[in-house]
């Protein structure tokens, strides 16, 4: 099948190489001409297990294309994929001028029969501003405004299906191979059928062994991906709550996190005490959920809370650190291991190592900072979040060089190479002999066992 995706941000390229390797012809689309010709090169910008292997293979095979031209764009693909960013704007509303971009652009150079496919996380009624303004550019050109009278007078028409992505990053080509649900919104109209039918047969090679697509309605499509990744983000505020409530209570978040997920009712994802959630999707998906709330005259107040546990949530370490050494840290150098809001990725979208690290350096301290995959990330955000003041953060290209002329270790990103360091190392090498664990990687006992005092989030600390 001839398949376009517009945009090759993170959604975009993974759709398209997957889609490309299971044997589509496959064009991506982008305004970015430097973006354009590094993946024309077989190259990624983003970091994302697997997915330049897959780009590198398709675009060898003639499978997988990157190019400006719009109008090639359009003319190649039966399904047009609108995969464009959705930020947020002033309001915290998801801003659509890139997706109704695209839809204009399409409007102007359609030709017969197209399947508009909304990729992009959007709000409840984007679907119907998408066919608006396509119709409005096919008016502009002389053909019918109604879809009846296109399809009589043989005029290009079109369908738009909401076709929503829950992809993980770090784990994104995985999550696309093998996914756990397929949405597909249509209307119950002949075009909208038309639309359903060829969806059903581009992802019929990744359910061969068990159909997960369902089938709804455009708006109830579109609320499905902003309602999941609200509960998601509920849950993780939820269980840092929790986990503060246990340290003054003397409890183990980590045995109540055991407990709980063991009911099957509850399971145990997106359960784990941390520093708060960052990234792309949550922070602007649950205000962007709120704000198509409080358009319909209507507060969700569990977002609210939500959102306001997880702002608090990312000063958390940094209290920590301000109990154990004042709230002047002059003269003190912190080693920090993880940048990235998540392992395996290089997005530093919200991280919650950009509060911890501003936070610190206001307060006269000096930062030595390793992350595996985050560097060159981190040194471009880091320096717009600081305003180009970056003098007191050395960026080291090791963790252990991270702990050399440092007083303690913070740790805020759960990568596996932090996993099992080497104690008495960390001991020999933290003047103030302290680890400050955002992510609850180890045993309190094991390090204290170390001569290290810890202190991690919801757990006995070792001071």
């Amino acid at each position: 099948m001839k398949i376009t995706i517009f945009g090759s941000g993170y959604v975009g390229l993974v759709t398209g190489a997957c889609l490309a390797d299971a044997g589509n012809q496959v064009v991506c689309v982008d305004i970015d001409a430097a973006k354009v010709a590094l993946l024309n090169s077989g190259h990624v910008p983003i970091y994302e297990p697997g997915l330049e292997a897959i780009v590198s293979g398709n675009r060898a095979a003639w499978r997988l294309s990157f190019t400006t031209d719009i109008a090639a764009g359009v003319e190649h693909g039966e399904a047009l994929f609108i995969a464009v960013g959705t930020p947020p704007d002033e309001t915290g509303s998801a801003d659509l001028k890139y997706v109704l971009a695209v839809a204009r652009s399409i409007g102007e150079h359609v030709t017969g029969f197209k399947v508009v496919a909304d990729k992009s996380t959007v709000p409840v009624g984007t679907g119907d501003r998408v066919a608006e303004a396509i119709t409005a550019e096919l008016v502009k050109r002389g053909f019918a405004a109604d879809p009846a009278e296109r399809v009589r007078l043989d005029q290009p028409d079109f369908t738009v299906i909401s076709n929503p992505e829950f992809l993980k990053e770090g784990a994104a080509v995985t999550d696309f191979n093998r996914p756990d649900r397929i949405i597909i919104g249509a209307d119950g109209t002949p075009a909208g059928r038309r639309g359903l039918e060829l969806m059903r047969q581009l992802y019929a090679p990744f359910t061969l062994n068990h159909d997960r697509t369902m089938v709804m309605d455009v708006r109830s499509a579109e609320l499905t991906k902003y309602a999941a990744n609200a509960m998601l983000a509920t849950r993780i505020s939820f269980m840092n709550e929790l986990a503060n409530l246990a340290e003054d209570l003397g409890a183990d978040i980590e045995l109540v996190r055991r407990g709980i997920g063991s009911d099957p009712r509850i399971g145990y994802s997106f359960l784990y005490a941390g520093t708060g959630y960052g990234g792309s999707c949550f922070p602007k998906d649950v205000s962007a959920l709120r704000h198509s709330a409080a358009e319909q005259g209507r507060e969700l107040r569990i977002l609210a809370a939500v959102e306001e546990a997880n702002t608090a949530q990312k000063d958390v370490l940094g209290g920590k650190i301000r109990t154990r050494f004042g709230e002047d840290l002059t003269g003190l150098t912190f080693a920090v291991w993880g940048l990235s809001f998540k392992p395996n990725t290089d997005d530093m979208r919200d991280a919650p190592s950009r509060v911890l690290i501003a936070d610190l350096l206001r307060r006269g301290a000096a930062i030595r900072a390793y992350d595996p995959v985050a560097m060159e990330e981190a040194k471009r955000v880091l320096a717009f979040d600081l305003d180009g003041g970056m003098g007191r953060i050395d960026f080291v290209e090791t963790a252990m060089a991270a702990v050399t002329g440092a007083d303690a270790l913070v740790i805020v990103t759960e990568w596996k190479v932090f996993r099992n360091p080497d104690f008495a190392a960390l001991a020999r090498g933290l003047g103030r002999k302290a680890i400050f664990d955002g992510r609850n990687l180890y045993e309190p006992s094991i390090v204290e066992d170390a001569g290290l005092a810890y202190f991690p989030i919801g757990r006995r600390q070792v001071s």
